[in-house]
């Protein structure tokens, strides 16, 4: 009995140390992290100055190529991808043996397919919802600096330590995860070179993603192919306008 008693206090004792060795690494690698990143919201001035920065950004960008563009298909971290009709406000959305059918004027519209099958129901309310999720999020990641001026939108002009100014955008409304704000940061010219982000979801505020690897696609909108947040990329690939 005595030598059971001591077999399981000593199973007991490789379980704790194992929890302790998988999970001690990575409090303090987020503990460095959040130390060294974590930043408190910028305060910004309305106005203005600021909407002149927002539309020095757009210019840069030559935004009219993209709000030309009917139709944008990509896909997003080779996981999920996307055939946007923009000019329709329609998107299939297609991951795994899923796909989608979102009509953003419409929702009675909305249909959700596993294989070839049809879903009713909560399963397909439970689709159309997780399709929603990953629309709102995937095209943001490709679309955002043209979101400056969307409903329910404030821009501020912040400036930095440098000098240099920032233009700090606050979603008050729409999307996903409203109440998120991202502070944009321009070379001389207004493009984006980056952004960072007080957002719901990410337990580290002000964390800084590249917005540097663009291209210049069919219909001549820019368009990211590649961001950098930390050690991670988000790639955005098959991306075709029309």
């Amino acid at each position: 009995m005595r030598k059971k008693k001591t077999s399981v206090k000593k199973v007991l004792k490789i379980i704790s140390g194992a929890i302790i060795f998988l999970t001690l690494p990575t409090f303090l690698f987020f503990g460095f992290l959040y130390f060294k990143y974590n930043e408190d919201l910028p305060l910004g001035i309305t106005g203005k100055q600021a909407d002149a920065l927002a539309y020095k950004m757009l210019n840069a960008l030559d935004h009219k190529k993209y709000e030309a563009t009917d139709y944008i298909e990509f896909t997003f971290k080779k996981r999920h991808h996307y055939k946007w009709n923009k000019e329709e406000n329609t998107c299939e959305v297609y991951w795994k043996n899923y796909k989608v059918y979102l009509d953003f004027n419409d929702n009675s519209k909305n249909e959700a397919y596993q294989g070839d099958l049809k879903t009713e129901a909560i399963l397909a309310e439970e689709l159309i919802q997780k399709a929603t999720d990953y629309f709102n999020n995937d095209t943001f990641w490709l679309v955002a600096p043209y979101k400056v001026f969307d409903g329910g939108t404030t821009r501020s002009l912040v400036t930095l330590d440098n000098g240099q100014h920032a233009l700090l955008i606050t979603y008050t409304s729409g999307g996903s995860t409203p109440g998120d704000s991202y502070l944009w940061l321009l070379d001389e010219t207004g493009k984006p070179k980056s952004f960072k982000m007080w957002t719901s979801i990410l337990p580290i505020d002000g964390l800084e993603a590249s917005w540097s690897d663009w291209t210049t696609t069919e219909t001549g909108a820019m368009l990211p192919t590649f961001h950098k947040l930390l050690v991670l990329g988000l790639e955005m690939e098959d991306i075709q306008t029309k």
